[in-house]
Formats: C-alpha cells, sequence, structure tokens
C-alpha cells in the first residue's frame, strides 16, 4: 500500500482541536462514509481517554477504534503506578511508537490529541506513520478541514475560552458540512479545563449556530 492510498482513506471527515485560554476545546462532525457510500450518522469521532484527555479521530474505523482503545488501557496501567492519567505529551509518544513500528503496513488514521499538561492546554496533531506536531492554536484533520481552517484562521485570537472556541468550532463544521459530502449529520463537541471533561449538549451547539 503506498501513500497515495493512504491519502485517499483518511480523507472523509472533519474533525477540529483548539487550544484556549481556560483548556482545550475539540469537535467532529458524525458521518461515516465508505468511498461515497454513508454508511452511518451516528460515527463517533471525539473519544474520551480520561477527565483531561479526549483523541479526535480520522480514517478507517477499525484502525481508529483500536488505537483509542490501546490508548485507554496504557493510560489506566499508568494511573495504577503513577497515580495520575498521561499527559496530552505522554500519550502522543504512545501512539506515535506504536504508528512508527507499523509504517509498513500503517494505521489508516489522521488523529489529534488534546487536553490538559498541569492544567497548561496542549493540542498535537499525529500522522499515519507516527509523525506528531505540537500545534500552539489549532489542528483540523480529514477533507472538510480546508473549509473549516479557513473560518478557524479567519477568528482565532489568542486568550479564547472554551465556551467561544466551542461556538466557533460549531460554525466551522456547519461550513465544512455545506461544501464536503463526506462531512455531515451532526456535531459533537467536548471541552477540557480545569473543572473536567464536558461534552456541550445538542441543544447547546444548536445555540451555538443561532
Amino acid at each position: 500500500m503506498d501513500y497515495k492510498e493512504i491519502d485517499h482513506i483518511r480523507h472523509g471527515t472533519t474533525t477540529i482541536g483548539m487550544v484556549c485560554s481556560d483548556g482545550v476545546t475539540m469537535g467532529a462532525d458524525v458521518r461515516a462514509t465508505y468511498g461515497t457510500y454513508i454508511s452511518s450518522s451516528e460515527a463517533i469521532k471525539v473519544h474520551k481517554i480520561d477527565e483531561n484527555l479526549a483523541m479526535t479521530i480520522a480514517g478507517g474505523v477499525g484502525d481508529a477504534e483500536y488505537l483509542v482503545k490501546i490508548l485507554k488501557m496504557q493510560n489506566e496501567l499508568y494511573k495504577m503506578d503513577e497515580a495520575k492519567p498521561f499527559s496530552p505529551r505522554a500519550a502522543t509518544s504512545i501512539l506515535s511508537l506504536i504508528l512508527q513500528e507499523n509504517k509498513v503496513y500503517p494505521y489508516m488514521v489522521e488523529l489529534i490529541l488534546g487536553g490538559l499538561n498541569n492544567g497548561s492546554p496542549e493540542i498535537f496533531s499525529i500522522d499515519p506513520v507516527g509523525g506528531n506536531i505540537k500545534e500552539s492554536k489549532f489542528a483540523s484533520t480529514g477533507s472538510g478541514s480546508i473549509a473549516a481552517t479557513g473560518y478557524i484562521e479567519s477568528i482565532y485570537e489568542e486568550g479564547m475560552t472554551t465556551q467561544e472556541a466551542a461556538r466557533h468550532i460549531a460554525k466551522a463544521l456547519r461550513i465544512a458540512m455545506k461544501r464536503d459530502t463526506a462531512t455531515g449529520d451532526g456535531i459533537k463537541i467536548v471541552a477540557i479545563t480545569k473543572k473536567g471533561y464536558k461534552e456541550y449538549a445538542k441543544e447547546e451547539i444548536e445555540k451555538f449556530l443561532k
């Protein structure tokens, strides 16, 4: 399998992660596609790893869900030894090692991992072969990411709160839905702050879009 095939498989969604003054905000649509076929309108693309950590997924569902399970398991083992969860950097390192070790037959994924490291917000983007970048502002993946990134770039300001970011992520995902057929069917947004992990209700997201 060559990298052109990887690029074809991984593009089929829109996910976004933003660094905020009080934490991180992450969101995605809920449509799953198989080529031109819409295989599900209830796909979960934002996964809670712990109260301080979440991950968005794009690409092959089986590959992505396997990595989510592995990371959750490793996080629980780490908590048993250290009495605290992974930091975003540590979780990124684990995923990067797994992906790098399998680069001959790579996992068809593109990931955003975000959360708090001793209270400081961090976002990392991770590619299919383990490359990772710490993003100082935001990251977006998937076939709708070009449209979403254009909007996020135009509104992003340092000092933005997670609540403000949630509103903008909802709007960015709506823009992506209008331009990308693989993005759609709904929106899921979460925020991680010192208060913990929050998933926004459907009614809250609808208010953001008014």
